[in-house]
């Protein structure tokens, strides 16, 4: 999402639309599945239909880190089934094809999902696309095109295989910036247990296309104060801009409308 809190930056920051806004430019801002959403654990109801979720990620995949303005991302070659999701509430084959984070600019929000109301301090997304529809820009037209996996991220106890994402982030400050990110394996971003909530949704940042399915992990992984401090040193802004950093760059619950959510556990 793009900043919430756009006065923060001054002048500046004030042409740019937040997501309070969206929806005068991208009429999906107001469709029937829209993300990200408040998780009711009363109403999920467990569906023992669902499968387990098979991850395999191969580090060989990894290719660049780049600064896009309103996170960043850390890119990965989907050009084979090398790292690929599986299961859960999807047929077929889903490749890796980025991953980012949507943090806060202070603990107790940050998180897109919502857990009974309650924000966690920064929420992983590991974007994935339906290998049927042959691109990655094909399958964003699709309902089921993609799947992303959310995962709640607590200020605590440092994370080891955070620390590579962290420190490559000296070298994407502004926006627009890009460098080199290889050999890196994103299975040690997992928890130990993968239970999920599922839903039909959408992408939280614009063009907005409902076309996700969302896996939201209920097991959170910790992150420590120093390496959710680096995340918010990075900046919305181009080198040549006045500095605006990056934080509450998460978009608000959406109505959850006519869906319902699906939980892989009882």
């Amino acid at each position: 999402a793009e900043p919430a809190g756009d006065e923060r930056c001054g002048p500046r920051a004030a042409a740019i639309p937040g997501p309070a806004h969206w929806c005068k430019e991208f009429p999906n801002a107001n469709g029937e599945r829209q993300s990200p959403i408040d998780i009711n654990t009363r109403s999920a109801k467990y569906d023992p239909s669902l499968k387990s979720l098979s991850i395999s990620y191969d580090p060989s995949t990894a290719r660049s880190i780049v600064n896009n303005g309103h996170s960043f991302n850390v890119e990965f070659d989907d050009s084979a089934d090398k790292s690929v999701l599986r299961g859960g509430a999807v047929d077929g084959t889903y490749r890796l094809i980025q991953f980012h984070i949507h943090w806060g600019s202070c603990e107790g929000q940050g998180s897109e999902h919502t857990v009974d109301g309650v924000k966690y301090d920064a929420e992983l997304h590991l974007v994935h696309w339906n290998t049927r529809y042959g691109t990655f820009s094909e399958a964003l037209k699709h309902p089921d095109g993609l799947t992303v996996l959310g995962i709640f991220l607590k200020v605590g106890n440092a994370k080891p295989e955070m620390q590579k994402v962290v420190d490559a982030l000296d070298a994407i400050r502004t926006k627009g910036k890009r460098a080199a990110f290889t050999d890196y394996d994103p299975t040690g971003l997992l928890p130990a247990s993968l239970d999920f909530w599922t839903y039909p949704g959408s992408l939280t940042t614009p063009p907005l296309f409902e076309c996700v399915i969302w896996h939201v992990l209920r097991e959170p992984i910790y992150i420590s104060p120093e390496q959710i401090s680096k995340l918010r040193g990075l900046c919305f802004s181009s080198e040549n801009e006045p500095v605006c950093h990056m934080v509450d760059n998460w978009r608000p619950c959406q109505p959850l409308k006519r869906r319902g959510v699906r939980a892989s556990f009882q």
